[in-house]
């Protein structure tokens, strides 16, 4: 295994791009380290409250270091940068007798002081001559200029700590001819590694769970601008739906590539070409710019481009590569599916629409217990809204699960089995009336009584026939109490609502009393 010290600061340009938050910045290359097996053997970075630009002798600075008995980054208090300087200082003597004992086999340096506070460590290491890695235009060049083995440099501008920690574990590994593939992960202990395997990183729910943030923005929008006064929101909904395919764009290349910043803007890039296809469109567009970017980061790192311009390539080209593609050739296919997904539900409402809602309530728990509700029922939600607002299945979410789950927990707390059940389902009523999620709540009731489970199945079938009634387009994941605004029939999704939690509530009573009274008998 391979010994690297991090010296440097949270710089000038540096700071604005990372440098403020020097734990991530630091975490970032131990992650990568990690992939390459390279470890961490000392940190010298001092971490201001300010630009290095606009710093003086006061300004509050803390001294980050790496503890090698717990393996991790720790911090001194902060004091003035004069204060940290001093014992930076002490560090870095500390550092250069390490190197030049042959404990440590390479540098990192981040808007380092080759002249200051580095200056010994830096001198040892030339003397060594082992391998220099590093970012920082002008104190790199003084770094050469002082004859150090400087086998990678870049500057910070358009970089992030992700990139800045790959390019260098990656020089790295390259001059040692060690196996290296960058890691995407949060921490050092949640990571995952590109691999050959890299579509599976690719997670439709994810992506739609993280979009649809948006979507709800367009319901909110869409019913304010059905006030008299507020007529003129017409134009901003009609921009939000334009604007979506360019959010589910920029979420997938960024979960996709893992690479933060870059990723966001190649899956914008892309979103923006694949607009013409609809949301099929920004998510397939997304998607392959996250895999081109990873690969084209790499592909320019190997090629020894500075880190900014493989960030460039990277950020800038596999959007352009990927939008294109859409834009020409995929645009026309996914457009047409999205059409075909809506008017197909649209069919089935508009031939009989008490027996579309009906069916639809009778299969949601189930869908949502076998983990199909996410993977399948909701992308197709999000179609629907993608050109209306609202959704005929989304009607039937809000009815059958959100407002069934109500039902379900407020049976058990006012009538539980148990006194005990009441503080279970207390927090779960809340969160379904209050946020209209967590359905999950009515599982531990569900589960261990089979009348109740049949009772919320009976209940989503009735709601969702209340739904098909009244021919209600709505949204769920959205307060219960403003929900029927969002929608198309207020009333009457009011009323199906109410159904639903009704029934839901009044079966579960009945089964709490018959569970009552079969355990007295028995007793």
């Amino acid at each position: 295994m391979k010994t690297i010290a991090i010296l440097g600061s949270s710089g000038g340009n540096l700071y604005n791009l990372g440098g403020k938050e020097p734990v991530k910045l630091l975490t970032e290359i131990e992650i990568q380290g990690k992939s390459a097996d390279i470890s961490i053997s000392e940190i010298q970075f001092i971490g201001a409250k300010a630009s290095m630009d606009n710093v003086n002798q006061d300004t509050l600075a803390r001294l980050y270091t790496w503890d090698n008995s717990e393996d991790k980054i720790i911090f001194s208090d902060e004091k003035s940068l004069a204060e940290i300087n001093k014992i930076a200082e002490t560090k870095d003597l500390e550092i250069a007798q390490r190197i030049q004992d042959g404990e440590i086999d390479g540098l990192i340096l981040m808007s380092s002081d080759p002249k200051g506070t580095n200056k010994h460590s830096i001198q040892a290491a030339i003397d060594k001559k082992i391998p220099i890695v590093g970012t920082g235009g002008t104190s790199m060049a003084n770094v050469q200029s002082l004859g150090g083995n400087v086998i990678a440099t870049s500057g910070t501008t358009g970089t992030t700590n992700r990139t800045r920690a790959v390019a260098a574990i990656q020089a790295l590994s390259k001059h040692w001819g060690i196996k290296y593939k960058p890691s995407i992960g949060s921490s050092a202990s949640d990571n995952v590694q590109t691999d050959d395997n890299v579509f599976q990183r690719i997670s439709f729910r994810g992506i739609m769970m993280s979009a649809l943030p948006g979507f709800i923005a367009m319901a909110l929008v869409l019913a304010f601008s059905k006030i008299s006064f507020l007529g003129g929101l017409n134009e901003v909904f009609e921009l939000l739906i334009g604007g979506l395919p360019i959010v589910i764009a920029a979420i997938a290349a960024k979960q996709v590539s893992g690479l933060d910043e870059v990723g966001i803007v190649a899956g914008v890039i892309a979103g923006i070409l694949s607009s013409n296809g609809g949301l099929l469109g920004g998510l397939i567009g997304g998607i392959m710019a996250g895999i081109l970017a990873i690969y084209l980061i790499q592909l320019a790192l190997g090629w020894n481009f500075p880190g900014t311009t493989a960030n460039i390539v990277a950020g800038g080209l596999s959007g352009l590569i990927a939008g294109l593609i859409v834009f020409y050739l995929i645009s026309p296919i996914t457009l047409a599916f999205g059409n075909g997904v809506r008017n197909l539900i649209e069919t089935a409402v508009n031939f009989n629409p008490i027996i579309a809602g009906g069916i639809a309530g009778l299969l949601i728990w189930p869908a949502i217990i076998a983990g199909v509700y996410h993977a399948a029922i909701l992308p197709i939600v999000l179609l629907e809204m993608e050109t209306t607002g609202t959704s005929f299945l989304g009607a039937i979410d809000m009815t059958g699960l959100v407002m069934v789950s109500a039902g379900i927990t407020l049976a058990n707390i006012l009538f539980p089995k148990q006194k005990s059940e009441s503080a279970i389902a207390a927090p779960g009523f809340f969160i379904n009336i209050a946020f209209g999620t967590f359905v999950e709540a009515a599982y531990p009731f569900m589960f261990s009584d089979r009348l109740v489970f049949i009772g919320a199945m009976v209940s989503a079938a009735l709601s969702g026939t209340f739904i098909g009634i009244f021919n209600v387009h709505g949204t769920a994941y959205v307060p219960s109490i403003t929900a029927p605004a969002l929608s198309d029939n207020p009333l009457g999704f009011f009323i199906s609502m109410m159904i639903g939690m009704s029934s839901a509530f009044i079966i579960t009573v009945l089964a709490n009393k018959i569970h009552k009274t079969k355990t007295n008998q028995e007793g």
